[in-house]
This record gives C-alpha cells, sequence and structure tokens, in this order.
C-alpha cells in the first residue's frame, strides 16, 4: 500500500521561503512519477512540480518556475518542494501525489497520479 505525507506547510509574508517534504511509503521506491499539486479554493486542482524517480529531469508550471525547486532523496523515499519568493496567489492546498511509472516522462495532469497525500497548507499574506 502507497501513503504519502506531507508536511512543512504553514503561514508565510511574500517574499518568504517554505520548503514541503512528502515522505512516501512505496515498495521499491523506484520508477515512479512523483508530483507536487496544489488547489486554491474554488480553482481547479493544478500541477506545480513533478519528477521520475530514476530521472534528474524536473517540470514545473509556468508560474512557478524560477522560484520552485523540486528535488528527490531516494535513500529516504522523500521528495521536496522549495519555495522562494512566495506569493499570494501560491496560497493552497499543496499535495504530493505518485503513481508507477517505467517511463522517465511524467504526465503534468493530476488524472494520472493514483495516489495522493492527505495535503498541507500554505497561507501567504501580502
Amino acid at each position: 500500500q502507497v501513503q504519502l505525507v506531507e508536511s512543512g506547510g504553514g503561514s508565510v509574508q511574500a517574499g518568504g521561503s517554505l520548503r514541503l517534504s512528502c515522505a512516501a511509503s512505496i515498495y521499491g521506491y523506484s520508477s515512479y512519477c512523483m508530483g507536487w499539486f496544489r488547489q486554491a479554493p474554488g480553482k481547479e486542482r493544478e500541477g506545480v512540480a513533478r519528477m521520475h524517480t530514476n530521472s534528474l529531469s524536473t517540470y514545473y508550471s509556468d508560474s512557478v518556475k524560477g522560484r520552485f525547486t523540486i528535488s528527490r532523496d531516494n535513500a529516504k523515499s522523500t521528495l521536496y518542494l522549495q519555495m522562494n519568493s512566495l506569493k499570494p496567489e501560491d496560497t493552497a492546498m499543496y499535495y504530493c501525489a505518485a503513481a508507477y511509472s517505467r517511463s522517465w516522462y511524467c504526465a503534468p495532469s493530476s488524472n494520472d497520479y493514483n495516489y495522493w497525500g492527505q495535503g498541507t497548507q500554505v497561507t501567504v499574506s501580502s
């Protein structure tokens, strides 16, 4: 059974930073697409960043490119999201997601991920 547990959310002022973590309990933590998604009240869930556990390639949404960095530590089965220069529009519930994938290409849509964490709230005040 796959379990994803996020942590690191909180409240910060605009321009501040937060680092989210996602501890993954996945048998054989390999060949998985891992991603961060977010959902603000009244809005659809959107992809933020994603990467494959066997690849160093990373993908970002245009709204966070240059400010957020996704990374992983396979030895710890943990995914991270370093968020810098936070803006009020980054306020949302942030979710970690995973999907088994032999391909190193990770799709951007939330529909392609079948394992989800419970989410961690990020609030950015102006």
